[in-house]
């Protein structure tokens, strides 16, 4: 044994190349589902317009269905009075006190105006009527 060659020398590296693909293929997995948990409680169809994209980053959304459901954010409510009590105090923890309506573009005036009032009341200071954009 008067000298060890490099071939039989003991393998000292790490190698991380099959660490960096798992990473990798974790991210592309993450960003291809974290849309999908996104999605509203109550699917509406909203109404098109032109329109510019907002950047709301502290808000507050109202969404009303075409049948009268209404919901909070991502909380449904059957009772008004439950739903604007939620309101008040998310909108006392918001910065910005913007609300953003959600209506199904065949949903009724008076039950949106009357959330509109109860946005308001609770303590809204601007509202804005979310639409899609046309094509």
């Amino acid at each position: 044994m008067a000298g060890v060659s490099l071939d039989e020398a003991p393998i000292t590296d790490i190698n991380i190349t099959p660490l960096v693909d798992v990473c990798l293929v974790l991210v592309i997995i993450f960003m291809v589902t974290a849309p999908l948990f996104s999605d509203p409680a109550i699917k509406v169809r909203l109404p098109s317009a032109r329109t510019h994209e907002g950047e709301e980053t502290d808000k507050v959304t109202l969404t009303l269905a075409k049948d009268g459901r209404t919901a909070l954010d991502q909380e449904t409510f059957a009772d008004v009075r439950d739903l604007e009590a939620r309101l008040k105090a998310k909108l006392a923890a918001s910065g910005s006190k913007l609300v953003i309506l959600r209506a199904d573009a065949d949903a009724e005036y008076g039950p949106l105006t009357d959330l509109m009032s109860r946005a308001k009341d609770a303590g809204a200071q601007s509202l804005t009527i979310a639409t899609e954009r046309r094509k």
